[in-house]
């Protein structure tokens, strides 16, 4: 095609004619800056919700919770943990058992601020707080990055209703680590506080796994504030079992733990458990629906989009009809009628992609300090370019095409 030499007939003619081109170069506009944000907005939340929990096989885990038991005293009620903990792991299949407050992305569970300093006037995070008497590194599969898991001798056995003491050690999330102490290489051995002034809890870092999501699970880095603490209680009745099991037996094993449970007790109770897919699926439902959203809309952006061209480029067509029969009539080429409405829209969605471009630059600054997301990455600003470049000359190439069959005697019949 002969790209240049149509340059100068094609811009004259568009100075000419502004409003059709002008319109087409608007939506064109408008429809890159939304698209390549709404699509940004869509890679970031379904990042968010295939992010990694910190379980090594989120399919071999679930939580079980036992309710209207029959509390008794501290004692009874250590001896009826214990028991239920035996039944568990009891059932064909179980690998390992633990009692546990909370579960990754259930969004359900404690949280508390954590400080590095007892000095400082605000807590540096707000981490979630996982309670367990049992090793959750081995039941959940955590990977520990730095230090171990605790000794039989950190673990507490303790009434909530009648006793302050806690623990004096912690493991922590690499997340949570970095957070109190910036910089630092290691972790291991540093002190951190639950609360500041004089009532904080003092706990020292023995261990840090690579990865814990908290319950909540927020979009950001604060997702990962997680802290483990070794301490079985009484007398506190938001706690349930995380289990795991032998690879492609959860399923079955969650039914026959079930069972086993309801059998075990002396007085009815209900018992019921879930899977992480059904935490995900509960935690992250409103972000797929939001995404799923936006791609349907860019989608007929795209769609309006490629229509417009169509039409505009159809209207083209048949206003200019006698002058490109004449043009055919003076020896011009198929191909160059052809040529010439590819270059014109070629013009026409370049000045859109600029302006849209630049449209999607501030739209994105808008959304960065409104919502907190971060920058929009080069690779929309270079893709999307390339996505209108190829819908323009996907949808003017039929007008363009029926524009360059027009017989050389449609000028000399004076259609018009």
């Amino acid at each position: 095609m002969k790209f240049f030499s149509e340059m100068r007939p094609i811009l004259s003619a568009l100075l000419r004619n502004k409003t059709g081109p002008l319109l087409v170069a608007i939506q064109v506009a408008l429809s890159l800056a939304m698209l390549v944000n709404a699509l940004y907005v869509v890679q970031l939340r379904l990042d968010s919700a295939s992010r990694p929990s910190g379980l090594d096989d989120e399919s071999i885990s679930f939580r079980l919770n036992i309710s209207n038991q029959k509390m008794g005293g501290h004692e009874d009620q250590i001896a009826l943990q214990k028991q239920e903990a035996a039944t568990i792991r009891a059932v064909p299949g179980v690998k390992s058992v633990a009692r546990v407050n909370s579960f990754p992305v259930s969004r359900s569970g404690s949280n508390s601020g954590m400080a590095a300093s007892r000095e400082q006037t605000n807590t540096t995070a707000t981490a979630a707080i996982y309670l367990s008497p049992d090793s959750l590194v081995e039941t959940w599969g955590l990977r520990l990055i730095e230090g171990s898991d605790f000794k039989s001798t950190d673990y507490l056995e303790l009434d909530a209703s009648a006793s302050r003491e806690f623990p004096k050690v912690a493991i922590v999330s690499k997340a949570m680590a970095e957070k109190l102490f910036p910089g630092a290489s290691s972790f291991v051995g540093k002190e951190f506080y639950q609360g500041t002034g004089d009532g904080a809890i003092g706990m020292r870092i023995v261990g840090v796994v690579e990865r814990l999501q908290t319950s909540g699970a927020p979009t950001d880095l604060e997702g990962e504030y997680s802290v483990l603490i070794p301490i079985r209680l009484t007398n506190e009745p938001f706690f349930g079992y995380a289990v795991r099991t032998e690879v492609g037996q959860r399923d079955r094993v969650m039914k026959e733990v079930e069972e086993a449970i309801r059998k075990a007790s002396p007085s009815p109770v209900n018992v019921h458990s879930r899977s992480m897919e059904e935490f995900r699926y509960e935690r992250y439902r409103s972000e797929k629906g939001l995404a799923w959203m936006l791609l349907t809309v860019s989608a007929l952006l795209v769609l309006v989009t490629a229509s417009g061209i169509v039409g505009m480029s159809s209207l083209w067509v048949a206003q200019r009809q006698k002058q490109i029969g004449v043009r055919r009539a003076l020896g011009a080429k198929r191909s160059d009628i052809l040529s010439y409405f590819l270059v014109e829209n070629w013009l026409i969605t370049t000045i859109g992609i600029f302006f849209g471009t630049l449209l999607a630059l501030g739209l994105n600054q808008f959304l960065v300090s409104q919502f907190e997301l971060t920058a929009l990455p080069v690779k929309y600003l270079l893709i999307a370019p390339a996505v209108f470049w190829l819908l323009g000359g996907i949808a003017v190439y039929a007008p363009a095409w029926r524009a360059a069959s027009i017989s050389p005697s449609t000028a000399t019949r004076g259609v018009t």
